[in-house]
């Protein structure tokens, strides 16, 4: 156990957290990407991270943790060392809160245990990348002191959508 508070746990992934976290992930991609991100592309994306996929990425456990509230699984977070080459070092991945528990805080015990793991690796610097339009991650990233150091496009499908890297030194 990372952090914990009596209602709160902050932990690494267990297998037993597949079926949660296909949910969860489901349930956070439609709200949060719904009109952004194309239909077909969207619903692709969640089929393709079904129970089977979660239980492989849960069995490597290292990289990932998973936010408990009450007992339940409300939310993950993915990280390691940045995808891109420059002088951010450690990278979140993914950071994802249930709808019923964003807005409260719970996003931040994630996302500081990320830093603090990435910290544990000594790698210097953070970066994260957000949609654009996605404007409550941007929020949540500009909070934390996250400020955006880089602009990219991709397409999806045959919509082009942007999106922005915050850093953190």
């Amino acid at each position: 156990m990372l952090q914990s508070r009596s209602d709160i746990v902050v932990r690494k992934p267990q297998a037993l957290d597949a079926e949660a976290l296909t949910e969860l992930f489901a349930l956070t991609w439609r709200l949060a990407y719904s009109g952004i991100i194309p239909h077909l592309h969207l619903e692709g994306t969640i089929r393709r991270r079904n129970v089977e996929w979660w239980r492989s990425v849960t069995g490597r456990g290292d990289g990932m943790l998973i936010l408990e509230v009450n007992g339940e699984v409300a939310g993950y977070t993915t990280f390691g060392r940045a995808r891109s080459k420059g002088r951010f070092q450690g990278e979140i991945y993914e950071l994802y809160v249930t709808p019923t528990h964003q807005g409260l805080g719970f996003g931040e015990h994630l996302f500081e245990g990320a830093r603090h793991a990435l910290d544990v690796r000594r790698l210097s610097g953070l970066i994260v990348w957000a949609l654009a339009e996605n404007d409550q991650a941007c929020h949540f990233y500009w909070r934390r002191g996250g400020r955006p150091m880089a602009r990219l496009f991709d397409t999806l499908g045959e919509k082009k959508v942007e999106r922005i890297a915050f850093g953190w030194r």
